[in-house]
């Protein structure tokens, strides 16, 4: 399948301006955008590569979920989970949908395109801010000498604290499959997740200790504000701050 690219990186600028009036602030994100992909998927690769830009720009939280459903076409992903595939499947009953595809993109949490359609992710994240329904809460991490310090500001309602973490950039051979013979740099490839608090729209912080951070060494490392529903899907992301890990490997 063709997917069509836009130019994203360039329409981006007009969007910070108008959502985050002071850039000087150093948390300022214009949205979160997950990708949800497969090195088995013929139609990834351009949503990758849009994926990939999104990172490097460094305004947008741009994440990458490798699932795991397509795997049987010849070529098993090496960075799936059925964790992220669960996620998934998640958004779906969120959005109230039958069923799931690749490559989508949900933006913020609240909605979502095709990853490889640049011009409609940056329609939605446009969309959001203009309605306040974008990023609202503000949320500052810090990686310590032997600790993360998380806070987050006050607003309105509930929600996890997710910690994030995934690999910067993996690049891989892939030997099989409808992408058999492509190398492919995939960015932000998360590899686990976990909730390590709960935020009721006080300001709050708190810390993780060494313990935590040891288990997912040479990482990157992002934090979600985001509420969940009773039976656990995901919803809408209210605020989120990134750290690079400082030896990524």
């Amino acid at each position: 399948m063709t997917a069509r690219i836009s130019f994203l990186a360039l329409a981006l600028p007009v969007l910070l301006a108008a959502a985050h009036p002071d850039p000087a602030r150093a948390n300022d994100l214009a949205g979160v955008v997950e990708l949800f992909t497969s090195q088995g998927c013929s139609s990834c690769p351009p949503a990758d590569a849009e994926l990939s830009r999104l990172a490097e720009t460094g305004e947008v939280l741009a994440l990458s979920y490798h699932v795991d459903y397509w795997n049987y076409l010849g070529w098993a992903d090496t960075l799936s989970s059925k964790a992220n595939t669960d996620r998934q499947y998640g958004y779906a009953k969120s959005f109230r949908r039958n069923n799931v595809y690749t490559p989508q993109a949900v933006i913020n949490g609240q909605d979502h395109a095709n990853g490889a359609d640049g011009a409609a992710v940056m329609a939605i994240l446009t969309k959001l801010s203009s309605i306040g329904a974008g990023l609202s809460v503000e949320v500052n991490a810090s990686m310590g000498a032997d600790q993360l310090n998380i806070s987050v500001g006050a607003g309105e309602g509930k929600a996890d604290i997710v910690v994030v973490y995934f690999d910067e950039a993996t690049t891989v051979q892939i030997k099989r499959g409808e992408n058999a013979g492509q190398s492919i740099t995939y960015r932000n490839s998360v590899r686990d997740m976990e909730t390590v608090g709960m935020w009721e729209g006080k300001a709050m912080s708190l810390k993780l200790p060494p313990s935590v951070l040891s288990a997912h060494p040479g990482r990157g490392c992002a934090i979600l504000l985001q509420i969940v529903g009773n039976n656990g899907t995901p919803g809408r992301i209210l605020g989120a701050a990134l750290i690079e890990s400082p030896n990524p490997t």
